[in-house]
């Protein structure tokens, strides 16, 4: 991988560097975008690299991303990604739909014993020594010309993830660990990940759980207006009422106008323009029947009896961890192992934990194992 790059800004040099890469049987792929004054983020950057070239594309001069739009939604390349939440949202909403086949550096590190949710610095260091300049971190990516210390910060995010994503597999091959991500990365394609209904995104509200009846009903109705007048308006939806604002309105049931601009968090502004409305979503909601509350918003204190199948979980869970060279806090996070006992919706029956730890521990839940200990080792046994 050179360190050299192209900047590209005129729809013919974009076209020329897609024939260029056409071949290659994997991307990495990176964008810097804002979205502080938009509730869609606007791409600013699109930077691609292979094994032996890398570009920074340039999106507010090159109106016609088609040509490498195709290469990135070609279903033969892979798309290396390190993190790709956000850049995959940016995607789905140019296309509808989410590029496959990908791969994110970030889910793959913690197989090799790298901590949960690492940074794209952290691994650039533990993989290649190099300390990543911050200087750019704040760059306001839509203004031009942009500096050449810009344009390198941005680039170094796809000629070190390039640099990464092949060690990694290496690695991951070594250890007959590659096909253990493939579940993980196929859930990261789901379109409800990146255009979630309208009417659950409630559940983000932090305090929601402290609500019930009509309050929680009139909650439920303010978010999910707040969500689709933010898409509709391309706006922030803090820029409409924030969380806090939605907790009070629903606490405080307004019937007036002038109610509403008594309620701190919620905008004069917004009070105005859509008060009326507002307050006939609050009437409305208090007789319909609210939306349960999840499990784990409904969270109960543990019993005896599931603290000591914790217990012995983590006996499995040390071994297991012991075996694979991974921490096994990182191998079954507490809270995880948690829902596993309360018979709850766990990371630990997801992906490669589900194959390493998860299938094994719902066996012992089931009985149909045992913890045994012989010449003082620790083994598992089949109950058949």
């Amino acid at each position: 991988m050179t360190d050299n790059f192209l900047v590209i800004d005129q729809p013919s040099a974009l076209v020329d560097f897609c024939d260029r890469i056409k071949a290659a049987p994997w991307l990495a792929v990176d964008t810097e975008f804002e979205r502080e004054k938009t509730y869609y983020p606007e791409i600013c950057l699109l930077q691609v690299a292979t094994r032996d070239l890398a570009a920074v594309i340039d999106p507010i001069a090159i109106s016609d991303l088609g040509p490498i739009l195709d290469l990135i939604y070609d279903p033969g390349i892979i798309k290396v990604f390190h993190s790709a939440r956000q850049d995959l949202e940016i995607f789905y909403n140019m296309k509808g739909s989410v590029p496959a086949p990908l791969f994110d550096t970030q889910v793959a590190a913690p197989l090799l014993g790298h901590p949960e949710q690492a940074g794209y610095a952290t691994l650039v260091k533990a993989f290649e020594g190099v300390e990543l300049s911050k200087s750019h971190t704040r760059t306001d990516w839509k203004r031009r010309p942009l500096k050449p210390g810009q344009l390198r910060y941005a680039v170094d995010d796809v000629i070190y993830l390039a640099r990464i994503y092949e060690k990694i597999i290496d690695k991951l091959t070594q250890m007959n660990r590659l096909n253990w991500l493939d579940k993980d990365f196929k859930a990261m394609t789901d379109p409800s990940i990146y255009a979630p209904e309208t009417d659950q995104v409630w559940i983000r509200i932090r305090s929601a759980n402290r609500l019930k009846g009509k309050k929680l009903s009139v909650l439920q109705a303010l978010a999910k207006w707040r969500e689709e007048t933010a898409r509709l308006d391309n706006c922030p939806r803090n820029w409409l009422m924030r969380d806090d604002a939605i907790i009070d309105i629903a606490n405080q049931l307004p019937e007036q106008k002038r109610d509403l601009f008594a309620i701190k968090g919620l905008h004069d502004r917004v009070a105005s323009q859509y008060g009326s409305a507002l307050l006939q979503i609050i009437a409305d909601a208090q007789h319909l029947e609210p939306q349960p509350l999840p499990n784990y918003i409904r969270r109960k204190p543990m019993t005896l009896d599931q603290e000591m199948l914790m217990d012995l979980m983590m006996v499995i869970i040390r071994k297991r961890a012991q075996e694979n060279d991974l921490n096994a806090a990182l191998l079954a996070p507490h809270k995880e192992l948690e829902c596993l006992v309360k018979n709850e919706n766990s990371l630990l029956l997801t992906g490669w934990r589900e194959r390493m730890i998860g299938e094994e521990l719902i066996a012992l839940l089931n009985g149909e194992i045992s913890i045994h200990v012989r010449n003082r080792q620790v083994q598992l046994m089949s109950n058949d």
